[in-house]
């Protein structure tokens, strides 16, 4: 499984890379979130993905949703297919695709046989089949309606947590599922901004450290969703913690699980 955090910026590279929207892209073909995708690359290499799994509804996560999707539009009866809870794809179509933030490429899809983009309902807790991989979702604790995915194929899996403050079920689910190789997990604060944490539902660098002691064997620990006016300190922080397996995420790079 090749996995790539997709830049949001141009500022910085490496671990010192800002990153101000999330997007991954697995094994060229399936995305999770769209909060940069649509600036990725050429548009042909953003047309190879044809699925984007959705883990909630805020903009740094589905900002530039519209961009791909045109992006992607090849004018034939093949279109990307949008994958989230019912509460997030009915956001997409209230907010997003609504003829005022972005034309309704939903209605004019159902008008032609050459769509712009197909949605399709996650229910967590039930495995779909994507591109030879096996996904589940499963539900975080955010402000908003959000889940994480566990992700396998033939020889291994992975864990993207995304936005959550504490939380059970992933862990629960993560330690049941063979040839976990990866967690790619959120530290969005420092801790002495453990209240805002709270507030939002975020983790800081010492609730990272709580919550990956629930996994019951070592895997890959990489952070994600850091806050770029806090990029130093949480870094510094997590570096403090002394979790062998734990890294600093690095964008634009693939991952090999």
């Amino acid at each position: 499984m090749k996995v790539t955090l997709v830049p949001s910026t141009v500022a910085g590279s490496g671990p010192e890379h800002f990153q101000f929207a999330s997007s991954t892209v697995i094994n060229g073909t399936v995305a999770i979130d769209a909060g940069c995708l649509g600036y990725f690359c050429s548009p042909e290499q953003q047309a190879r993905v044809r699925h984007v799994l959705l883990t909630h509804s805020h903009a740094d996560h589905i900002a530039s949703l519209p961009i791909f999707v045109e992006n992607a539009y090849e004018g034939n009866s093949e279109c990307v297919t949008i994958h989230g809870t019912e509460e997030v794809l009915e956001c997409c179509q209230r907010d997003l695709f609504n003829e005022r933030i972005w034309p309704d490429f939903l209605a004019l899809s159902a008008r032609n046989d050459k769509p712009f983009l197909r949605m399709s309902r996650v229910v967590p807790g039930q495995t779909l089949t994507l591109e030879g991989l096996r996904i589940r979702a499963v539900n975080l604790n955010h402000v908003v309606p959000t889940v994480g995915y566990l992700v396998a194929d033939d020889h291994s899996a992975a864990a993207f947590v995304s936005d959550t403050g504490p939380t059970e079920e992933v862990w629960e689910l993560a330690n049941a599922t063979p040839n976990l190789k990866g967690v790619f997990l959120e530290a969005t604060f420092p801790n002495e901004m453990e209240w805002l944490a709270a507030v939002s539902r975020h983790l800081t660098p010492l609730q990272v450290a709580h919550e990956v002691k629930k996994l019951k064997r070592p895997v890959r620990i990489i952070i994600t969703h850091i806050k770029p006016r806090y990029q130093k300190q949480v870094i510094a922080e997590l570096q403090g913690l002394g979790i062998p397996s734990l890294e600093i995420a690095q964008f634009g790079v693939p991952y090999t699980l």
